[in-house]
């Protein structure tokens, strides 16, 4: 089995890290350049970062904050928000960034999957999927986009596995009903995803407490576990978490 990884994500907004719950009511994490230099000497396998604004105001993403990360760490960065052409994708690779996320214009321009994946590898492209319950879909969840405020009115599910065969390395779902809340990864929604595709599932949204990334991992089935809250607020370290989930028998590189 390989390694279980931990990635730190930083929200970004106005330059700032910053940390909410269900996607609003946004609190101050601290400076993007400080978080990522303290999180690789941590033990951070990966870094993400979302520009968390600029769908929803629509504009690109902000590319001194990727050269400025990108400048002062050796893990690899992912870089998410306002990336929706093959050329914002080329400029996030270019000031530094090693993977990009996208999510609403993935939902909009499929095409853009596998366009980015036949440029550049699947290896430097990640899917983020927000979903939302809903029984109405097959799965039980449906797709929502635009930083999870407009419901699409398709399954969740089948959008990863459509990802997948478009050429997405990696898929990162996101539940709506769980970010920020320190209850946990939604497992079921994480399972779901994971047992539909064959590429590495990032779980993120809602990781509260030592066992909830032990549960990500094994009953979400995440090779990947993103979190925010409780490393920004110091709930517990990166090296804590590795080691909780050494001694429970997980390969983990400490």
């Amino acid at each position: 089995m390989e390694p279980i990884k931990i990635m730190p994500c930083l929200d970004m907004k106005d330059g700032r890290v910053v940390k909410g719950v269900n996607f609003i009511n946004l609190r101050d994490a601290g400076d993007p350049v400080e978080n990522a230099r303290f999180y690789e000497r941590e033990g951070a396998d990966e870094l993400a970062m979302l520009d968390i604004a600029a769908t929803v105001e629509n504009r690109k993403t902000r590319l001194e904050w990727v050269e400025k990360v990108a400048a002062v760490i050796n893990i690899p960065l992912t870089m998410g928000g306002g990336i929706a052409t093959l050329e914002d994708i080329e400029l996030v690779l270019t000031a530094g960034a090693d993977k990009i996320s996208m999510n609403s214009a993935a939902v909009k321009n499929p095409d853009l999957i596998d366009l980015a994946a036949k440029t550049y590898g699947p290896g430097r492209v990640t899917i983020a999927i927000d979903g939302k319950r809903n029984p109405a879909m097959p799965s039980g969840f449906e797709l929502v986009i635009a930083g999870g405020t407009k419901p699409v009115g398709r399954d969740a599910i089948a959008w990863a596995t459509e990802c997948q065969q478009r050429g997405a390395g990696s898929i990162l779902p996101t539940s709506m009903d769980g970010d920020g809340t320190q209850k946990g990864y939604d497992l079921e929604f994480t399972r779901a995803i994971a047992d539909a595709v064959t590429v590495p599932v990032i779980a993120s949204g809602g990781a509260g407490t030592l066992e909830h990334f032990y549960e990500g991992a094994t009953r979400g089935g995440a090779r990947i576990l993103l979190a925010a809250s409780v490393f920004h607020f110091r709930t517990f370290s990166i090296r804590q978490v590795k080691e909780y989930l050494k001694k429970r028998g997980l390969p983990v590189i400490l």
